[in-house]
């Protein structure tokens, strides 16, 4: 709930650059230290743990460095999320979050009041860093720098309550719905529900976030040699690491980005292709066992933090550790995760791709995604998703041009199937168009931070591999 709220408000004010708090215990001082993990798909952006150290306890010496910190107004904030649309930062915004199945609705209203932003002063901070030295003998030091894909990073800025506020989600359930979902331009902005029974409502809890709470952080990643010296990351496109672990390199997938045009395929074509494996996979799975598979996805989707954690859970897997549950909570959430497991089973010792690898994939896919737009894929019906399978091939992919004469792409003919394929390929910034019985796709320039277009041709591939012939 509170990572929700704090997810959803980075979502509105930055462009890519904040780290939104997941949870209520993360203090995070100016210069705590953070470890960034970078993930197994290069699409994937990092995760972030906020550990219990600052700088200072990894320094060797007695002199620690204390940080000049400048503080600033930054806004005031309170936005409604559901199927009531009311959400401002000095002015409105509109985003909403509904399931478009009609089964249930849920409404997260999150009132921060004024914000303040705290930055650290990283000219100075490059003075009071110079000549000093880490403890390469730190316990933390040195389990981090045995992870390759772990790096160091200090808090540089945060985001902070300065007064009492709350979080409120409502939860609602329906006997029974009819919809339809109206959908412009790449955010979902309104949502008209013609109602065939009263919503009868669920639940209704209360979160009250005190005064100097964090909501969300920025860092400064470290490059850390061999001899304990260590320097400031200062450009975007420079990444901290161990010495020990040789050069670092961005690891990047070549997509499309420019603006305008017909959509250039080619390096997504040949990156979806070399996971051909995994979807045929999915798709030759025996029916009984697509649908439970896709049913189970279907359920998951419906909140992004339990597709975190299970795509957390699978990740530990696919490195040949034994899956762990124990920080699942919620016991509903837990049976479905060993229900999956139990599913997917264990990771092959050959080369060739495995139903757990297969899921993983997806699943990190989903976890790249808004929680919109997996609710919008979420209740797509299996011809849908078969009809966004061959739009995405045709138009994406090949960057061709589709008919809506193609029996494949029938449901598309119908108001919602357009709508939804339409905010979904916007929300990769892909603007799809229809021209009489022709739908075209042009890409749009993607903001700072967006998941890039092969987010959502896995995820669309994935499950309509599952819940083909369903």
């Amino acid at each position: 709930m509170f990572a929700t709220a704090t997810k959803n408000f980075v979502e509105e004010i930055d462009d890519g650059s904040l780290i939104p708090v997941s949870s209520l215990s993360d203090s995070l001082s100016p210069l705590t230290l953070v470890i960034k993990r970078n993930r197994f798909f290069p699409w994937q952006k990092p995760k972030y743990r906020p550990t219990d150290f600052t700088l200072n306890d990894l320094l060797t010496g007695d002199k620690p460095i204390s940080p000049v910190v400048v503080e600033t107004v930054l806004l005031k904030f309170h936005g409604t999320y559901g199927d009531s649309i009311s959400a401002n930062v000095e002015a409105n915004l509109v985003r909403v979050n509904f399931n478009v199945e009609g089964k249930d609705t849920s409404k997260l209203q999150s009132s921060f009041g004024t914000l303040k932003k705290e930055e650290v002063d990283v000219q100075q901070l490059l003075v009071d860093s110079r000549n000093r030295i880490l403890d390469m003998s730190h316990c933390l030091i040195q389990q981090t720098r045995q992870k390759h894909k772990e790096v160091f990073g200090v808090v540089k800025e945060r985001i902070v309550t300065t007064q009492p506020c709350s979080v409120i989600e409502e939860v609602q359930q329906a006997g029974q719905l009819g919809g339809l979902l109206s959908l412009c331009g790449p955010k979902l902005t309104k949502v008209c529900v013609k109602e065939n029974s009263s919503l009868q409502k669920d639940s209704n809890i209360t979160m009250e976030i005190p005064p100097h709470t964090v909501l969300a952080y920025d860092i400064i990643e470290l490059v850390v040699k061999s001899t304990g010296k260590y320097y400031l990351c200062l450009m975007s496109d420079t990444s901290g690491g161990f010495e020990v672990d040789g050069p670092v390199k961005k690891n990047v997938v070549a997509l499309p980005c420019a603006s305008g045009g017909t959509i250039k395929s080619s390096p997504l074509k040949r990156e979806l292709d070399s996971l051909t494996d995994h979807f045929q996979l999915l798709a030759g799975l025996a029916r009984a066992k697509r649908s439970s598979l896709l049913q189970l996805l279907r359920t998951i989707m419906k909140d992004g933090h339990a597709v975190s954690l299970l795509e957390n859970i699978l990740d530990q897997m696919c490195l040949g550790l034994s899956p762990d549950l124990g920080d699942v909570e919620d016991g509903s959430l837990k049976q479905t995760f060993q229900a999956v497991l139990d599913l997917v089973g264990q990771p092959q010792t050959d080369r060739s791709p495995s139903l757990l690898s297969a899921t993983h994939l997806v699943v990190s896919a989903l976890d790249e995604m808004t929680e919109e737009d997996m609710s919008v894929l979420g209740s797509c019906s299996p011809p849908l998703l078969q009809a966004l399978d061959l739009l995405v091939q045709q138009s994406v992919v090949e960057g061709g041009v589709s008919s809506l004469r193609d029996a494949g792409l029938a449901p598309l003919t119908e108001e919602q199937g357009y709508e939804r394929a339409q905010r979904l390929l916007a929300s990769s910034c892909v603007l799809l168009k229809r021209k009489g019985d022709e739908l075209q796709t042009e890409i749009i320039n993607p903001p700072r931070g967006s998941p890039p277009t092969i987010v959502l041709c896995i995820a669309v591939r994935a499950l309509a591999s599952s819940g083909h012939g369903i």
